[in-house]
């Protein structure tokens, strides 16, 4: 169709062409594969997915050189005990609780809510959000990281994506819950929950996302059925969690020792997670000692920490507010905040890169 001498457009060559006919156009040149190493590389940043600011300390507890994130969550639930993890809703928290030895951390949609909007967590958080701050937060300790990823936000291809994008934040662990749009938060009125076959098809679609990335994060799985409808309810849908492929199953709001004990009795071997909500909540307050006997393999503890946040800084400006200060005994000094943010390490690490600054060198002769 064009003249390659005179690089000009052929119309008769165009006209001479029928109709109906597909022009005779050459194929577009293959691009070679992705070679064998390429291809590791790639699963290995699958499972990997993570760069925190600083290297592990020495000795420290959390995840090991070369480990994924949720291979050490799997790794330490093996282990005998029920584990405790506090709830952080920020990367200075996490990094909190990593410092107090905490082996794993859970980033909680309600603390986060509370912290980043200023607003209850009754379905407000969007997806952007919670993934944004889970990847901050994964990148300021060396603990695995659950993440509290509510509903799904949205059907069985929302979970799907709301799954690999808690997998590229680095996250070792995803909870999803059965609740409705808009939820609500738990230990509240007013909860209701999707259908029994929706609930199982919602873990079937995060178990696909976890095989479609290559990844092995953790999927926790939650049912709010106990007070928006019956526990037998609740335990009929924590086993069909589990032969779906759920990694930990928990019940939300069980009201007395006997419905744990009832719960910790389905699917054994599959890991029970149970949350303790400090000030009130409807499941008895219990120690790690006897969540161990009781069953449980994971403990999550929701409000400790924005609790305590939020009535540290109204005594705070209080204080202020009085002309004062905080009295020291609350205040921290700042040496020991410059210690836990890291302004000793980060300086020692930059002294392996300085530079020596070579000395001015003066013009010789006149101008």
């Amino acid at each position: 169709l064009v003249d390659t001498h005179t690089h000009t457009f052929n119309l008769s060559a165009l006209q001479s062409i029928p109709l109906h006919s597909p022009l005779a156009l050459p194929p577009p040149p293959r691009r070679p594969g992705p070679t064998p190493g390429i291809l590791r590389r790639r699963a290995g940043a699958a499972m990997a997915a993570r760069a925190p600011y600083f290297a592990p300390e020495e000795g420290a507890r959390g995840i090991r050189p070369g480990e994924s994130p949720a291979a050490a969550l799997r790794r330490i639930l093996a282990t005998p005990g029920a584990h405790q993890a506090p709830c952080c809703f920020d990367a200075l928290g996490a990094r909190l609780v990593e410092r107090a030895g905490f082996p794993i951390c859970f980033m909680g949609g309600f603390c986060v809510s509370a912290a980043r909007l200023g607003l209850p967590d009754v379905g407000l958080i969007s997806y952007g959000e919670m993934v944004d701050q889970g990847r901050l937060i994964t990148e300021a300790v060396s603990v695995p990281v659950i993440g509290d990823g509510d509903n799904g936000y949205g059907n069985s291809m929302n979970i799907k994506r709301t799954v690999k994008g808690y997998i590229n934040a680095g996250l070792a662990g995803i909870m999803l819950e059965d609740q409705v749009a808009p939820k609500a938060c738990g230990h509240t009125e007013g909860r209701k929950v999707i259908s029994r076959e929706e609930a199982v098809m919602h873990i079937k679609a995060a178990i696909d996302a976890r095989k479609e990335s290559a990844s092995d994060i953790v999927i926790v799985a939650r049912t709010d059925s106990r007070q928006a409808v019956s526990l037998d309810e609740a335990l009929w849908r924590v086993q069909a969690f589990a032969d779906a492929g759920a990694d930990v199953l928990f019940i939300d709001a069980l009201a007395s020792i006997e419905e744990m004990k009832a719960f910790c009795a389905v699917a054994p071997g599959v890991p029970k997670m149970a949350n303790m909500l400090e000030g009130g909540g409807k499941t008895p307050i219990l120690t790690p000692a006897e969540l161990k006997e009781i069953g449980f393999s994971l403990v999550v503890y929701p409000l400790s920490l924005i609790g305590v946040a939020m009535r540290a800084m109204e005594d705070a400006l209080l204080a202020i507010k009085g002309g004062g200060v905080p009295p020291p005994a609350s205040l921290p000094s700042f040496q020991e905040i410059k210690d836990t943010l890291g302004f000793n390490r980060h300086y020692q690490e930059d002294k392996q890169y300085t530079v020596p600054q070579a000395e001015p060198s003066m013009p010789s002769g006149n101008p």
